[in-house]
């Protein structure tokens, strides 16, 4: 084996490690994510080159393994335990009264107080520096072996770093730690599953939980979750006195802390620090449900112990449940660009931890069934995610005998058309792709924060273009003029010229972009990016076929057709032609252009899956040149069967040599990134 492919896969694998650290633990990234990402994919390609040289801690294992039939079970060596709850000030006096008795001290105490996460908590055992076995926490006492899932989470290292404070590696550590999927994230990927006509997540807590329990680690991986450590199951490996100096060496592993933990002296100092989280938890990009306050000291942890369920030094001091009480007043049923109905509820203005809510989605049918809600019934609603209202139940009791059933509508409330109620699916649909508030919102979308984000084109500004009769289709937003734009109310000419300026500057755009603006169903920005990689230009793309498209990882059996049927529409289509004739340039990401850039590849002996000139065009679409005989310049040679002189020549000259197994697995991992 070539010392050197051997050099520089360790090589790749420890820059990977050193850069991932920065960006996913530190937040301080030393390099552009392309350059990061051109690591990741020469790694990807090598380790797909050389199989044999697959190592257990490479940085690959972030992409996910095969789907597993189902999870083992896990043993925890100890316990993990729960906490006992406090929901004043008042409690937590007493819970640190029983703490003194126990101790049989008067001397002061400091705690570590850190923000309760709303998340997954989760076990890592790393033996001789190397992550063996991720799991759930269970029943406290065996959880479900889910090692590949945790792989893919980035900010857990799958090798401990050897950072500042942290000379030794213990031969166990068993660490914990609450996965946890962020606000931002959380809202986009639950607007992408309705866009695809998925149910959405009821809050991130069950998104992140659902994230770690599919069977399908790549599935995992595609959400970037995130993770936070917070304590060990064996304190004995290491060598610390306190809290606070537990979470010093463990940061020094390579783990993530939060920057919320401190240090409190006395009561008074936990209480004001109960107060700050309360007042910023809205704030924060994470859900967190209360404050979790520690005896610091290790020494005095080991004496207290626990009880059956939980730590006697430790106590959950949870934040005032963020409900509220309203009436629904009545039920308005809305239509997506997609054609999905979705009723929404008009409640009764009620504020909720600080916000006026006055209306909630109720998803779909099967959602209010299942709640058996009732216009004027009393509901008990909640700001899911602490941003989206939504109703928790209906409060039977306090029924009157007025309320009334809600009735879907059969016909669609804006065209009138008969909706339709497809197999395996949640929401009923208009099929009338002439329906009026589909148009509107396909234009919506296409200017908005999902499309083309054009300042200056919110919600209310399409809307009054529609009504005025300026933007009938999305070509149309390339056609405005300054002076019919000033004229309108509310306008005038600087705010014409502003968002005349918005929408030049979006003439050129990447084709993930255009992809996403169009509000294709199914297709989200995870989907965009997708094809965006695999596809050199829009007019390949609008040429695939369902069955080319099912040919690339992560794309499937709806996404495919979806795709299909929209660029083989004949309205969509001209849609299209009349967008690059009115100056739209589709460019090619620049990553996707340099990722062969500077390579020369020859080809030798019979293709098995490609035709040469197939083989070629690939090449170049990535950015590579094609040579057809060995010279100085060659960079890569693909040998395909009963291969010759060129192959011999070539190993001969220590170029690098691809089977074509092994060069389609650099293209593609190239192409989903």
């Amino acid at each position: 084996m070539d010392q050197r492919i051997t050099e520089r896969l360790e090589h790749l694998r420890e820059q990977i490690r050193f850069h991932g650290h920065r960006y996913h633990v530190l937040d301080d990234p030393l390099i552009a994510d392309g350059e990061y990402d051109a690591l990741f994919r020469e790694l990807l390609a090598l380790e797909a080159a050389h199989p044999e040289l697959a190592a257990p801690d490479s940085p690959s294992h972030r992409v996910g393994g095969p789907p597993l039939e189902s999870f083992a079970p896990a043993e925890h060596i100890a316990p993990m335990l729960s906490l006992d709850n406090i929901f004043d000030v008042g409690e937590f006096a007493v819970f640190e009264d029983k703490v003194r008795r126990y101790l049989k001290t008067d001397e002061p105490l400091r705690f570590v107080t850190e923000p309760k996460l709303d998340g997954l908590a989760v076990e890592l055992v790393y033996r001789q520096g190397m992550l063996v076995e991720g799991s759930t926490r269970g029943d406290g006492l065996i959880g479900e072996n889910i090692t590949a899932q945790l792989k893919t989470v980035a900010p857990i290292p799958l090798k401990l770093f050897f950072g500042d404070g942290s000379s030794l590696v213990p031969e166990e550590l068993i660490v914990r730690g609450e996965v946890f999927l962020p606000k931002r994230v959380f809202a986009q990927l639950n607007q992408q599953r309705e866009q695809e006509g998925e149910a959405p997540f009821a809050n991130p807590r069950n998104a992140a939980a659902g994230s770690l329990r599919q069977l399908d680690p790549k599935i995992t991986a595609r959400r970037p979750l995130a993770f936070y450590v917070y304590g060990v199951g064996n304190p004995e490996a290491l060598a610390v006195c306190s809290q606070e100096a537990l979470l010093i060496a463990l940061a020094g592993f390579g783990f993530p802390v939060n920057n919320l933990i401190n240090v409190c002296r006395d009561q008074q100092e936990v209480y004001a620090r109960y107060q700050h989280l309360l007042a910023i938890r809205h704030e924060l990009d994470y859900e967190i449900d209360g404050m979790v306050v520690k005896v610091d000291d290790t020494d005095l942890q080991q004496r207290l112990g626990a009880t059956a369920r939980a730590p006697r030094w430790a106590v959950a001091w949870k934040f005032p449940a963020v409900q509220a009480t309203t009436v629904i007043d009545a039920v308005e049923f809305q239509v997506g660009r997609t054609g999905a109905v979705t009723p929404v509820a008009h409640l009764r203005p009620v504020e909720v931890n600080g916000a006026m809510v006055r209306r909630a989605t109720l998803h779909n049918r099967d959602e209010i069934e299942r709640k058996d809600l009732r216009v004027h019934d009393v509901v008990l609603v909640q700001r899911a995610g602490d941003v989206i209202p939504e109703i928790v139940k209906a409060i039977a009791g306090q029924r009157s005998g007025r309320e009334q059933p809600i009735a879907f509508p059969v016909q669609c409330p804006e065209c009138g058309v008969p909706l339709l109620a497809v197999a395996g699916e949640a929401v009923v649909r208009c099929g009338n792709r002439y329906c009026p508030a589909q148009s509107l919102q396909k234009l919506i979308h296409f200017a908005g924060k999902r499309g083309l984000d054009l300042e200056g084109l919110g919600k209310k500004n399409v809307e009054q273009l529609v009504s005025e009769g300026l933007i009938r289709t999305i070509p149309d937003f390339f056609r405005l003029d300054a002076g019919r734009l000033a004229r309108l109310d509310g306008w005038g000419e600087k705010s014409a010229q502003n968002i005349l300026a918005a929408i030049t500057a979006r003439k050129i755009l990447s084709l993930a972009q255009l992809i996403t603006a169009f509000g294709i169903r199914h297709v989200g920005e995870v989907t965009a990016a997708l094809l965006a990689r695999h596809f050199a230009d829009l007019s390949q793309l609008m040429a695939a076929s369902k069955e080319q498209l099912l040919q690339i990882e992560g794309v499937g059996e709806q996404t495919a057709e979806s795709l299909a049927a929209y660029f083989q529409d004949q309205e969509n289509r001209e849609m299209v032609a009349q967008l690059i004739d009115l100056g739209i340039v589709v460019r090619i990401d620049a990553s996707r252009q340099a990722f062969l850039d500077g390579r020369v590849f020859l080809f030798t002996g019979t293709l098995q899956t490609l035709s040469r000139e197939e083989a070629k065009q690939l090449v170049k679409t990535h950015g590579g040149q094609v040579a057809t005989s060995i010279g100085q310049r060659v960079t890569d040679v693909v040998v395909g069967d009963k291969a010759g002189s060129k192959k011999r020549k070539a190993a001969e000259m220590n170029l690098a040599l691809w089977s074509e197994e092994a060069f389609l697995a650099l293209i593609n991992q190239e192409r989903t990134g």
